[in-house]
């Protein structure tokens, strides 16, 4: 009876009213789109961030822009960066970190070529083994690209 009172007010309040009350009452986040990209010899790409906490290697990707799909995303994050196209796009995983508070979807793809110029933000672009990647690379990063290539889909053709 409540509910269904509750309901019946909430259909008619102005919808301003209704995204400002749930803008309060929800948890604020940001959205990124990463990719665990690889080439055609079994190597994943690792970028080296000037800005990026702690050694400053990661996978490369970024914020996600409002209105833009993820794949978009790390589409543009890649050519912005390295200069660099993408292809065989697919999902791969999404995660949610509480610190910093922050969504996380990740991509398996090919890279078309190979990097042609660094940003400002980027101090190196690296190809890498699975089994020789930096220490330096966050732990649940490398968990990732393991997982990644676990399942034969990003082996060489």
């Amino acid at each position: 009876m409540l509910s269904d009172l509750l309901g019946a007010i909430w259909r008619r309040t102005p919808g301003g009213l209704k995204r400002w009350t749930m803008s309060i009452t929800n948890a604020r986040f940001a959205v990124t789109a990463g990719g665990i990209i690889t080439d055609g010899n079994g190597r994943v790409l690792l970028l080296k961030h000037r800005f990026r906490p702690g050694s400053g290697w990661g996978m490369p990707g970024g914020y996600i822009n409002a209105g833009e799909q993820p794949v978009e995303a790390l589409q543009r994050e890649l050519r912005e960066e390295i200069g660099l196209e993408l292809d065989q796009i697919e999902l791969f995983k999404a995660r949610a970190f509480k610190e910093p508070q922050q969504v996380e979807i990740v991509f398996r793809c090919r890279a078309i070529g190979q990097p042609k110029q660094l940003n400002y933000e980027i101090e190196k672009a690296e190809w890498f083994l699975p089994s020789e990647l930096p220490p330096q690379l966050p732990k649940d990063q490398a968990e990732l690209i393991h997982q990644a290539f676990s399942d034969g889909a990003t082996q060489p053709d």
